[in-house]
């Protein structure tokens, strides 16, 4: 079976964060995705804006959830709730055994059929994108219902360039940044193979008519880097 790197199996169209990828998981992420933790780091920060003293917060699709944690624990002195919602069994298992915070749970569940409680600010942290298109503004159109008023939704993407030249040019760039990071040609084959029909990225444009669709009129890039943008959308 072929290799995706750090020790991951890559099935052709079959990627999966199942027990093959969490041990991996953190390691692999931070060396595939630009500017993972000051993503995160960026988020926090960001998060003293609308978290308020009974907020409910939410993590869609909270891995073996660091990020979570970092705001449950950067909110600790507040009684506000932070919700890690994940659908993978083994993810939500790792999550519950790495990360501990009296205002943080973490709840094995599809956020597609998730029932929110009203909220002030909820994160996807690359976890749209894996969303299939045929569900995805029925997800986002949910998250602006369940927020209050001057919420946010903070949501970072992968994202496809708005023509081929350019998509081309950025594609280049991606590859020469994951051989930096030690990943072998055959890796990269690997994982693009694996995440074909899996990953399914917006452009910029796209995201932002999805937002728009929802009803956030107030929308702001918050990072960029090659193909990977983080959006804070308020209500």
């Amino acid at each position: 079976m072929a290799k995706s790197g750090d020790g991951i199996d890559a099935q052709n169209a079959n990627w999966k964060f199942d027990e093959n990828v969490v041990a991996q998981f953190e390691t692999h992420v931070r060396k595939s995705v630009p500017l993972y933790d000051e993503g995160h780091d960026l988020i926090v920060k960001l998060s003293d804006y609308f978290v308020k003293e009974d907020s409910a917060c939410y993590e869609l699709g909270a891995s073996t959830g660091l990020l979570s944690y970092r705001l449950a624990k950067h909110h600790d002195f507040r009684s506000a709730r932070f919700v890690g919602i994940e659908k993978e069994e083994a993810m939500v298992r790792e999550a519950r055994k790495r990360y501990h915070a009296p205002n943080l749970t973490f709840e094995e569940a599809d956020i597609n059929s998730y029932d929110y409680e009203r909220s002030d600010f909820i994160v996807a942290y690359y976890t749209v994108q894996f969303v299939h298109p045929k569900l995805r503004q029925r997800l986002i159109d949910t998250i602006y219902e369940r927020l209050h008023w001057g919420g946010a939704f903070v949501m970072f993407e992968k994202v496809r360039a708005n023509d081929a030249r350019f998509q081309d040019i950025i594609t280049g760039l991606y590859t020469d940044y994951k051989l930096e990071q030690g990943y072998t040609p055959d890796e990269i084959i690997a994982k693009a193979r694996s995440l074909k029909g899996v990953l399914e990225p917006f452009s910029t444009q796209g995201n932002i008519d999805m937002l728009k669709r929802a009803g956030f009129v107030d929308i702001l890039t918050i990072q960029k880097f090659m193909n990977f943008e983080g959006f804070l959308a308020i209500k």
